[in-house]
């Protein structure tokens, strides 16, 4: 049942200013609502997202920040609303803990985009007016909307990754109808959002290529992640060779890069999908039009 304007205290890492350093911090969640869920969180994955708030990446970071957005637990409370899940529960919580619910863009399952504004998961403003903070801390309140039910013999520990990197990917993927098995997929850099696109990749049976520019990632993409190919970006021979030969690209890069090269990868009416943040993006109108090619922007999903 929900709490009545009860709260309890939340131990947490904050960091305190730009300087990005986490130390303890306490604090007092909102009160759990009707239609809230309230978790135990058992465990968290680290973002890059963390680290640039926390270090004011952007210029509008609140302090003190706790960051977490990959936050995995057991539910202990529910409102008396909620009929989806209920205690003892294993669950998720992604980059969102609400939005409106009610504009064009939450009713098409698109809250991320909510019009009204969605309220991240942490350094947001929460329908009480609080600063959202993140999973850092042991326990956190949210609409169950933004609350996910984890297969209870799936180990919580490997489902955190999922909830923004997993997601962020997957989203793409299956709104370009990437799941084709047969299909050629080429994946741009390999961090977190790259080994997601890879494992999804494999998993919906489709040839895939890893491009980066470290060598030292060539053992782990083929023999853990199970790539069908590796190339190294700067060379120039391989890339050529490619020419036309991918049906779909997932670009996971934030440093800057060239997309041409990339572009010309793609077959007739292949698909381009940009997840990662690059500060600008320059491509010759070439590229696309005369390979009748798609180029899109994508960034962390739901449900």
């Amino acid at each position: 049942m929900a709490s009545d304007g009860v709260t309890e205290n939340c131990l947490a890492w904050a960091a305190r200013d730009p300087s990005g350093v986490l130390s303890p911090y306490k604090f007092s969640r909102r009160a759990v609502g009707v239609d809230d869920v309230s978790l135990k969180i058992t465990h968290c994955g680290v973002c890059y997202a963390d680290v640039f708030w926390t270090r004011n990446g952007f210029g509008d970071s609140r302090y003190p920040l706790v960051p977490g957005h990959e936050i995995v637990g057991i539910v202990k409370e529910v409102g008396s609303n909620v009929r989806g899940f209920r205690v003892g529960d294993h669950v998720g919580v992604g980059t969102m803990v609400n939005s409106c619910r009610d504009c064009e863009y939450c009713n098409d399952d698109l809250e991320n985009c909510c019009s009204k504004g969605r309220i991240s998961t942490f350094n947001g403003v929460d329908v009480d007016g609080t600063i959202t903070k993140g999973g850092y801390s042991s326990y956190i309140v949210v609409h169950e909307r933004f609350c996910f039910k984890i297969p209870n013999e799936y180990p919580l520990a490997l489902a955190a990754p999922l909830l923004c990197a997993g997601i962020t990917v997957y989203s793409p993927m299956i709104r370009h109808k990437m799941n084709i098995p047969g299909k050629s997929l080429g994946v741009i850099g390999l961090g977190g959002l790259g080994h997601m696109a890879v494992k999804f990749g494999k998993a919906f049976g489709l040839k895939v290529t890893i491009f980066s520019t470290s060598i030292s990632k060539k053992e782990e993409a083929l023999n853990l992640l199970g790539a069908d190919n590796f190339v190294i970006s700067s060379d120039q021979e391989h890339m050529k060779a490619l020419t036309k030969s991918l049906d779909f690209i997932v670009d996971t890069a934030s440093g800057d890069h060239p997309f041409d090269p990339y572009l010309e990868l793609l077959k007739i009416g292949g698909i381009y999908t940009l997840v990662g943040f690059p500060s600008e993006i320059k491509f010759s109108p070439a590229s696309l039009n005369i390979g009748l090619r798609t180029f899109s922007g994508s960034m962390t999903g739901v449900a």
